[in-house]
């Protein structure tokens, strides 16, 4: 007979996740011990071992799961049907809802590529999976609307995304998505003109002028 759990998560690892990323991501990764990890999410070190073997196994499943939510997210505002350049629009939105929630604290790749230097660390690597699906994304819906130099106009649509994340936990979050929902639509021009002679580089949202 087969158990009504099998198959879901153990409820000990789930408050184990849920407590880490609770504190990693407020607090910062290093900073965080599995001592107090342990402590609030009321487990012994035991059971914290059986599902995570070390401090590292923890920090991936938190990551995993910020990339399963914001890959859940971008999926939502694609399915939506919208028009190519009305999705880039609503995608910037989506992350300018986010970084105007309550307890905001940047962007947590971002913030664990911080803690996690070295190239070869797992971390890292997850971290860069990460940004090079988002830039993916991105530069597929860019190709929607125009296929010529949909991936610079992508890698900027991403800078704008890094530092509206950066920015947001520092001043009015307000104004910093304002900006950046500015830049995007600016970018969403230039990227769709022609003009006869080559593609609109990024350079060319910031030095173009407005209409």
């Amino acid at each position: 007979m087969r158990s009504q759990s099998e198959g879901r998560p153990s409820e000990a690892r789930s408050r184990l996740l849920d407590t880490a990323t609770r504190l990693f991501y407020a607090e910062g990764i290093h900073a965080v011990g599995i001592d107090r990890i342990v402590a609030e999410a009321q487990v012994t070190r035991a059971t914290l071992y059986r599902h995570f073997p070390g401090k590292e196994d923890l920090v991936l499943a938190y990551l995993n799961d910020v990339d399963r939510a914001m890959r859940s997210q971008a999926d939502e505002v694609v399915a939506a049907g919208l028009p190519p350049a009305a999705t880039v629009r609503a995608l910037g939105k989506s992350i300018a809802q986010g970084i105007q929630s309550p307890g905001f604290r940047g962007c947590a790749f971002l913030n664990a590529a911080a803690e996690f230097p070295h190239p070869e660390s797992p971390v890292r690597k997850t971290v860069l999976a990460h940004r090079q699906w988002f830039l993916e994304t991105v530069t597929e819906l860019l190709t929607k609307i125009r296929q010529t130099g949909a991936e610079p106009a992508a890698r900027h649509f991403v800078m704008m995304r890094d530092g509206a994340m950066a920015a947001g936990c520092l001043f009015d979050p307000a104004l910093i998505c304002e900006t950046f929902l500015r830049g995007v639509e600016r970018l969403l021009q230039v990227h769709a003109a022609t003009d006869g002679i080559g593609p609109a580089g990024p350079e060319d949202a910031v030095n173009a002028p407005a209409r």
